[in-house]
């Protein structure tokens, strides 16, 4: 009972997430009539498809409305402390035995029909799979937000774009353009803002994404940064909190008075600015029952295929290759972590399976793999 009851707020409260981004986006789309005409159908959607998780919810079976797709392990740019990196997820070498542009559509498809409202796709550098962000066009029925480092951004995605409205490009900004070239390479953040003002000039939708750092924190809750995003055209920001995943890096990730310093300001922000909507992670998941991964609310697929409860934790004892999205969503890892406590325990930062790390990887030999 203790899984399903805690389930049940989740799925609620994600749900609602949801229904907030779409509600906020018709608002904000009045004045564009192709823009509204998605964003009515999107919602006619969103709806259809939280009915199917809320059918399986009934039947016993948890069907969370997001999947992060990593569809690609390459990458063009070494961002300081990139997690991806660091658990070798994202490399240099030539990628080998990664899911194909058809076995994403498979996916996707699957996805659909399973009642997943947001399939977030990530990399490495997502937008280097052209075939695959054009297959994911194909599934209007799904909100895909692309998080991308925004330096393929060319004129054949921006007519993309133009033409799919349901691919929502979110890209990386570490705050102004010192910061932001400091992390990520020199002319990044010149490169980010002629995309904006691109995708602004064409009057379509984009967020950005901003990793929270202790070095940063101050300014990308400032209202000058925020303004500079807003008067862009920019609709959503996400911010992640950092998750050190070397021991050098651990200065970098936000203690418990930047944590709730960030917790404020997001506060203040969604009710001084409601023309942007703002999503902290995993701050939000503090108000939402614990930790929503191993499809809680969200489950991850790696560019090989291998389902996990999160980019943050690489753990895998399923492959969608050989299966299906459905029964990934059963592996007994899944499960394991579902019915269990980890997800809700309380802990000291912000991840919780990155910190329970060895306790993952005890459930994962216990499942046989």
């Amino acid at each position: 009972m203790h899984h399903t009851d805690n389930s049940f707020n989740i799925q609620a409260y994600m749900t609602k997430g949801v229904e907030r981004v779409v509600a906020d986006a018709l608002k904000a789309t009045l004045k564009d009539p192709r823009e509204s005409a998605f964003m009515v159908k999107f919602a006619a959607a969103s709806r259809a498809a939280s009915a199917k998780r809320k059918r399986a919810e009934e039947a016993g079976e948890h069907i969370p409305p997001f999947l992060i797709a990593s569809i690609t392990s390459s990458c063009n740019l070494h961002c300081s402390g990139c997690y991806s990196r660091c658990n070798h997820a994202t490399v240099d070498a030539e990628p080998v035995s990664q899911l194909t542009g058809a076995e994403w559509l498979r996916i996707f498809e699957e996805a659909d029909e399973l009642g997943i409202s947001f399939i977030l796709l990530a990399g490495g550098e997502p937008m280097l799979r052209r075939d695959i962000i054009e297959a994911a066009a194909e599934r209007p029925g799904i909100l895909f937000p692309i998080f991308t480092n925004g330096t393929f951004m060319d004129a054949r995605y921006f007519d993309l774009f133009d033409r799919s409205r349901n691919l929502l490009p979110v890209m990386s900004i570490e705050g102004e353009r010192e910061i932001t070239d400091s992390r990520r390479g020199a002319g990044i953040y010149d490169r980010l803002i002629a995309n904006m003002d691109e995708l602004h000039r064409r009057g379509l939708f984009f967020g950005a994404s901003v990793t929270v750092t202790t070095e940063n924190l101050k300014e990308v809750t400032s209202g000058a940064f925020l303004k500079s995003l807003s008067d862009r055209g920019c609709k959503a920001v996400v911010f992640v909190e950092f998750v050190p995943v070397t021991e050098e890096s651990t200065h970098l990730a936000p203690g418990d008075e930047e944590r709730e310093y960030l917790r404020s300001e997001i506060a203040r922000l969604r009710a001084e600015h409601p023309e942007m909507v703002y999503i902290s992670f995993p701050g939000d998941e503090k108000s939402s029952g614990g930790c929503v991964a191993a499809g809680r609310g969200f489950f991850h697929i790696n560019s090989h295929g291998c389902a996990e409860p999160c980019p943050f934790s690489p753990y895998s004892d399923i492959n969608v290759r050989n299966t299906s999205l459905r029964e990934a969503l059963h592996s007994p890892l899944f499960l394991a972590l579902q019915s269990g406590d980890i997800l809700l325990d309380d802990h000291d930062g912000g991840c919780v399976l990155y910190e329970k790390r060895e306790l993952v990887e005890q459930l994962l030999a216990g499942s046989g793999t």
